[in-house]
């Protein structure tokens, strides 16, 4: 096998993956139900809204960057080992 078929080869593999994905809407499968209602909840949750995160899975980011080398406090229960 040459360079040129090996190179239509991957061409072709990435195509047929690429067509292969599932743009509709998103549905229990056969059988299956959704999660019911959670308790206190007027209805239970659709597809989409299982699929976003809740706030403490999406912490936010802290930025907070060190401006200067502080000294460490003392701290009275750092104590050695018994032994």
């Amino acid at each position: 096998m040459n360079k040129v078929h090996s190179i239509l080869l991957l061409i072709g593999a990435t195509l047929i993956l690429a067509a292969c994905g599932n743009r509709g809407a998103l549905q229990p499968a056969k059988g299956e139900t959704l999660p019911p209602a959670i308790y206190g909840e007027a209805k239970a949750p659709s597809g989409e809204d299982l699929l976003v995160p809740s706030t403490q899975a999406l912490p936010e980011r802290s930025d907070e960057l060190l401006r200067r080398s502080e000294e460490r406090q003392d701290d009275e229960f750092d104590l050695p080992p018994p032994g």
